[in-house]
């Protein structure tokens, strides 16, 4: 699978040959988890790509992105249903938003997050930039009663 694909992502209930590879690298994972794999076992699987921490690794890969859009773009404010690299960013980063609303991002990653202008509560914000614009409006125009 590695060398026809050039990775060793295995999709759920993806077979090869009759053997189900995404069960049996999950039973991988565990049995490392456990202290049950053997290292010289463990050493080949890493020696071809096997990711141990699939969820860490899927968070990485998703930052790096939307790391690479807020360079391109200046700034964090991923439009809904953006896409970067086939990757629904704006989808992940509200997923982020969430779990920080709930007490269950991790402070390290919640860091990462707002130093590159992650902003937590969008309304709110949306809610200040349209104020701002309308007091502009009635400083120019004297009222502010936008047609």
């Amino acid at each position: 699978f590695q060398q026809r694909e050039g990775h060793v992502n295995v999709s759920q209930s993806h077979e090869e040959e009759g053997v189900n590879l995404s069960k049996w690298l999950d039973t991988q994972r565990s049995r490392k988890e456990k202290g049950e794999l053997d290292i010289s076992l463990q050493e080949r699987l890493e020696d071809i790509g096997v990711v141990w921490e699939v969820l860490k690794e899927q968070w990485e890969n998703n930052y790096r992105l939307l790391v690479k859009f807020q360079q391109r773009e200046g700034h964090a404010n991923v439009p809904q249903s953006h896409k970067e690299e086939g990757v629904n960013l704006s989808k992940w980063l509200n997923d982020q938003r969430q779990q920080k609303k709930k007490g269950e991002l991790d402070t390290s990653l919640e860091e990462r997050l707002k130093d590159i202008g992650v902003k937590w509560e969008v309304l709110k914000e949306q809610w200040n930039n349209s104020y701002l614009l309308l007091v502009k409006f009635q400083q120019r125009e004297g009222h502010a009663n936008v047609p």
